[in-house]
């Protein structure tokens, strides 16, 4: 997770990036440069939100996600894993059977009683272990997969009736909570992007630090998050501070660990639409595809299934000129249901060829020595001396939901 955060803004003007280069780390110290993003340049480029549009219709949620620790070869096999009622939760609290995925994690659930049929409303998001931590001999990946773990309890076990709606806020300080009440955890802190989506097509998203997602629809960015950061690459991040820490500080002095609540992720709210696909993903993505490269990978993948079509009988304009429209397939419903991508049997499914194809683009990219990603065009603008090169090395972790009208 030592990683430059391109934050999914390399597509915008030149004039909005602010960023610099540093190790991240959970402390303060290790810091150069500040991140400098006027607050009104934030509100213009960022803010996107939907809840004002309410529709009768009622929508479902296929997911799936798939992911590749660092130093690991991705498997498409064994590093996929799509949200079925049929299918068995991650084991995200033993070490031997948690996810193949790093520091990184991730979850998916049906929300309580809602989990009927594939009509039920839904929370996922993705974790991001501060690798800091390692420093002080706490491994970060147990505070990731602890949170991803919790927060599945979470959904599951929510009651609708009593409770109300389970927002993303909520989920993420349940998880938390629990984190911090569990002694096999000793320490260790994350970042975090998670959502809930209900029957109504209606997300509210809860982003903490400097993961991220993207909301995509035919051929366009709809909506994206940006990070947040007390410095370059020194994300907001929630912690479990052991007290020997807390001890040693006060007696020593010395840098503080930075560590966030979770009522302080950002949060905003985005009415979804037949079609859409969100995509939750680590900075193993982000600091090696921007915004325009993961359009562009979800655009092949979903034309060449069929799920986003140009037709041909609305090629043409009332000019006569050739129209760029893409719409949404007829066949979608079918492309999310097991074996619906007839000609992929490792991915089933249009979610999963998705997830696939976007864990294998960014692991490509990271590995590339002469690929320039997002991290080294950074390096290369503020610290020209480095000569910095190609991708960037990280655990990488993907969340892709596909959203389907019922009916359409």
């Amino acid at each position: 997770m030592f990683s430059l955060a391109p934050s999914l803004v390399s597509y915008l003007p030149s004039n909005l990036l602010r960023t610099a280069k540093s190790c991240k780390t959970t402390h303060g110290a290790c810091y150069n440069n500040l991140f400098l993003l006027p607050n009104a340049l934030i509100a213009s480029a960022f803010s996107r939100s939907f809840s004002s549009y309410e529709s009768s219709a009622r929508f479902s949620y296929a997911i799936s996600a798939s992911y590749s620790a660092k130093q690991a070869r991705l498997d498409p096999k064994h590093n996929l894993y799509s949200l079925d009622p049929s299918n068995e939760l991650p084991h995200h609290f033993n070490r031997k059977e948690r996810p193949a995925s790093g520091q990184d994690s991730f979850f998916a659930s049906y929300i309580g009683s809602s989990a009927i049929g594939d009509h039920g409303d839904v929370a996922f998001g993705v974790v991001d272990g501060v690798g800091g931590w390692q420093d002080s001999g706490i491994d970060p990946a147990d505070f990731a997969h602890g949170l991803c773990g919790y927060m599945t309890k979470a959904a599951v076990q929510w009651d609708e009736k009593s409770e109300g709606g389970l927002k993303p806020g909520k989920i993420l300080d349940i998880g938390y909570q629990a984190v911090v009440q569990d002694k096999r955890i000793p320490g260790g802190g994350s970042t975090a992007s998670v959502a809930t989506a209900d029957r109504k097509g209606r997300m509210e998203v809860a982003n903490l630090g400097d993961s991220g997602f993207l909301l995509l629809r035919p051929a366009s960015i709809s909506a994206l998050s940006h990070p947040q950061t007390h410095a370059f690459n020194t994300p907001y991040q929630l912690s479990k501070i052991p007290q020997r820490m807390l001890a040693q500080q006060s007696i020593f002095g010395g840098s503080p660990v930075f560590s966030e609540l979770p009522q302080q992720a950002d949060i905003s709210n985005h009415q979804l639409r037949h079609g859409d696909v969100i995509i939750f993903a680590t900075d193993g993505v982000w600091d090696n595809l921007n915004a325009s490269d993961t359009l562009r990978i979800v655009m092949n993948q979903m034309r060449d299934a069929g799920a986003w079509v140009q037709p041909s009988d609305a090629s043409r304009s009332p000019e006569g000129k050739e129209s760029r429209e893409v719409i949404v397939g007829n066949s979608l419903r079918n492309l999310t249901t097991i074996g619906g991508t007839e000609r992929n049997s490792l991915a089933p499914t249009v979610q999963a060829l998705l997830a696939l194809a976007i864990v294998g683009e960014a692991k490509a990219a990271s590995q590339d020595l002469r690929r320039d990603g997002p991290f080294a065009r950074e390096v290369q603008r503020w610290y020209p001396g480095e000569n910095y090169r190609g991708g960037k090395v990280d655990d990488i972790c993907v969340v892709v939901a596909v959203v389907v009208e019922e009916g359409s």
